[in-house]
């Protein structure tokens, strides 16, 4: 009886210690993808989403690691346990909760075009038409460029934004469209103000580019769905979040 209490109580303490050393892995974009992420010249990610996800990560009481890859095999890679949560400005779209489940969102921002400097500006159907627009794949803008664009324009898909913005500025297509923030960004960098402009926002519509940005999970992962709710929320509320966010934006990122 004695030898069987001393190895429940070895298998419990190895159980503790395992999970002392258990950690949430985070999955994001292999490329930059600033100001929300980006190498620096050690290696090491850097960004709003990395420090968000680091206060998220300190209120769940977590050790947490970083896993990047393409962007379109983050989903792929949630589900075959690469990782435990995509925190890559994912947006929260009813064709991936087929899929996988989401946080509640932790940004959201408008989608919007980019053009050469000289071009008129305007981002709606007709101020497009007879165009050529760049889209990353797999993204809510190519959605959106088939519901509203593809009748009047052709879309040219590329695996990163910074393939979109070198066929930008050198003339090979007309216009880039993504998400507000690292479009915006782009254009403030000396390669971007100098060949490039911003043509406006394009009108939303949450049933194609979704409720805002949130973290993938794998379906059955409840458990931490509601640890990382709670810590978000917890952020939010405690103004880590308003702190971290000045950092990098002068308005709120959280949106509506």
């Amino acid at each position: 009886m004695k030898l069987i209490s001393l190895l429940l109580a070895g298998a419990a303490v190895a159980a503790t210690a395992f999970s002392a050393q258990a950690e949430v892995r985070f999955g994001i974009m292999n490329e930059a993808y600033p100001p929300f992420f980006a190498k620096d010249a050690a290696g090491t990610w850097n960004g709003w989403e990395i420090d968000l996800m680091n206060a998220v990560c300190a209120e769940m009481k977590e050790t947490c690691s970083v896993v990047d890859v393409s962007w379109d095999g983050l989903i792929p890679a949630l589900q075959s346990n690469k990782f435990d949560v995509i925190w890559s400005s994912m947006s929260i779209t009813d064709e991936r909760l087929k899929t996988i489940d989401f946080t509640d969102k932790y940004y959201n921002t408008p989608s919007k075009l980019i053009g050469p400097k000289d071009g008129a500006p305007g981002a709606a159907p007709e101020a497009v038409a007879g165009k050529t627009i760049g889209i990353q794949v797999s993204t809510v803008q190519s959605e959106y460029f088939k519901a509203y664009f593809a009748e009047k324009a052709e879309e040219q898909t590329y695996q990163t934004l910074d393939e979109a913005f070198q066929d930008l500025a050198s003339g090979r297509i007309d216009y880039v469209f993504g998400d507000a923030i690292p479009l915006s960004d782009f254009l403030k960098t000396d390669f971007g103000k100098d060949c490039c402009a911003d043509m406006g926002d394009v009108a939303d519509d949450p049933a194609v580019l979704g409720i805002g940005i949130g973290g993938g999970l794998r379906k059955d992962d409840a458990a931490l769905k509601a640890k990382l709710n709670a810590a978000i929320a917890a952020v939010r509320t405690s103004g880590k979040y308003d702190e971290i966010s000045k950092k990098y934006f002068t308005f709120d990122v959280y949106g509506k």
